[in-house]
C-alpha cells in the first residue's frame, strides 16, 4: 500500500486504498461496548480530523509508533465506527453558499423519523439533530443567498406537515475550532505532510 492512502476498512497492506470521498463501512458489531481509546489513538484521530488526506507514514511519524502500528489502529478505529469517513471542510463563502443559518423546528411528537427523511433531501442541509429544551430539531442549512434561504424556510420547511414552527438564526461569522487548533501547520492545526 502506498504510504500516501489510508486503509479501506478491513483490508489488508498491500490491498486498494480508500479512494477520496469514499467512505468506510458500516462498524461490524454496532451492539459491542465501544473499547477505550489511549492517547495514541486520540493522538491519531486529532491529526487525522485536521488532515485526512495525511500519510500512514506522517501519522506513524507525530504519534511515534510504527507505520504497521499505525495501520492497524487506524483500521480498528474505522472498524469500530469510531472513523466514520474522510471528508473535506469547505469555506461555504468560498463555494458560493454565502448564506447560513440553524433553524430551529418544533415537531409533532413522535414524527423525528419522518421528518428527518425530509430535512436530509433538503438543499444545503448540513447538520440535522434531535435536541431537547424549548425546540426539537436543530438544522443548519448553507445557501447561496438569503433569498434562497428565506424559500427555504418558508416553502420547503413551513410546508413539511409534521412541522408546527421554526425559528431561524443567521449565521454572521463562523470559527472552524479544527481550523484554528494550536501547532504548526496552515490555519493553526498540525502539520501533516504528503510523503
Amino acid at each position: 500500500m502506498p504510504d500516501e492512502q489510508m486503509a479501506a476498512p478491513g483490508a489488508t497492506p498491500g490491498s486498494a486504498p480508500v479512494p477520496p470521498g469514499g467512505a468506510p463501512a458500516a462498524p461490524q458489531t454496532p451492539s459491542a461496548p465501544p473499547r477505550p481509546l489511549d492517547p495514541i489513538d486520540r493522538s491519531i484521530m486529532r491529526l487525522l480530523q485536521a488532515d485526512g488526506r495525511a500519510s500512514i507514514r506522517s501519522v506513524a511519524e507525530q504519534v511515534h509508533v510504527s507505520r504497521a502500528n499505525a495501520y492497524a489502529r487506524i483500521n480498528r478505529l474505522i472498524d469500530d465506527g469510531v472513523i466514520r469517513g474522510f471528508t473535506a471542510r469547505v469555506n461555504h463563502e468560498r463555494a458560493g453558499q454565502g448564506a447560513s443559518a440553524y433553524i430551529t423546528l418544533k415537531i409533532v411528537q413522535n414524527s423525528w423519523r419522518t421528518v428527518r427523511e425530509q430535512l436530509r433531501e433538503l438543499p444545503g442541509a448540513a447538520h440535522i439533530a434531535l435536541v431537547s429544551g424549548d425546540f426539537d430539531v436543530l438544522l443548519l442549512v448553507h445557501t447561496p443567498d438569503n433569498r434562497t434561504l428565506r424559500e427555504l424556510v418558508l416553502t420547503r420547511l413551513q410546508s413539511i406537515p409534521e412541522v408546527l414552527s421554526t425559528r431561524t438564526l443567521l449565521v454572521f461569522e463562523e470559527t472552524d475550532l479544527l481550523d484554528s487548533a494550536p501547532g504548526p501547520g496552515p490555519g493553526g492545526g498540525p502539520a501533516i505532510s504528503e510523503e
